[in-house]
């Protein structure tokens, strides 16, 4: 069984504004890399085996503090990507009203997103996984795996899968 402790990046600027970022690549603010910093001491005593990370810049320097306190290397996965919002990307919900949508449908983000932690589970059989990815993504998966998704994780929040024979299902 593997076991993957699913992350939301860091804060950015455009969080904090309420913009869709998607494949937009923002840093973390310095209240995000103080998140970063928190998720790192909060892992510190706990098993980890890897850390995975999507490769846009937020969940790449949230991964980076955090493999830094843990003395382990950071992998990178494009399937880890947010949603691709297309032209919503940069946009506030007010803003969005006024544009018809044209970006990545849910279910392929879906299907890229679980196809991502899969592979990573393939090559981690029995190991504990830090994923750093994004608050769409780790939504597809809940939904995927209950059915339904939980409101969105906060950044530097927290969700645990595991994988076996196949199968993704939370763990309490």
């Amino acid at each position: 069984m593997t076991t993957l402790l699913l992350v939301r990046h860091g804060e950015t600027d455009w969080n904090a504004e309420g913009r869709l970022q998607g494949h937009t690549d923002r840093p973390l603010n310095e209240f995000g890399r103080r998140q970063a910093a928190r998720l790192a001491e909060e892992l510190a005593g706990e098993r980890i085996d890897a850390i995975w990370s999507s490769d846009l810049a937020r969940a790449r320097e949230t991964a980076q503090i955090v493999a830094a306190r843990l003395g382990l290397p950071v992998e990178f996965d494009t399937g880890l990507r947010e949603k691709s919002w297309g032209n919503w990307e940069g946009l506030t919900a007010g803003e969005r009203e006024q544009v018809e949508y044209e970006g990545e449908s849910t279910e392929a983000h879906r299907d890229r997103t679980l196809a991502a932690l899969r592979r990573i589970c393939e090559l981690h059989p029995d190991d504990t996984v830090l994923v750093v990815t994004h608050g769409g993504s780790l939504r597809r998966v809940q939904a995927a795996v209950q059915g339904f998704a939980e409101p969105v994780v906060e950044n530097c929040g927290r969700w645990l899968v595991a994988h076996e024979e196949g199968v993704f299902r939370a763990i309490d």
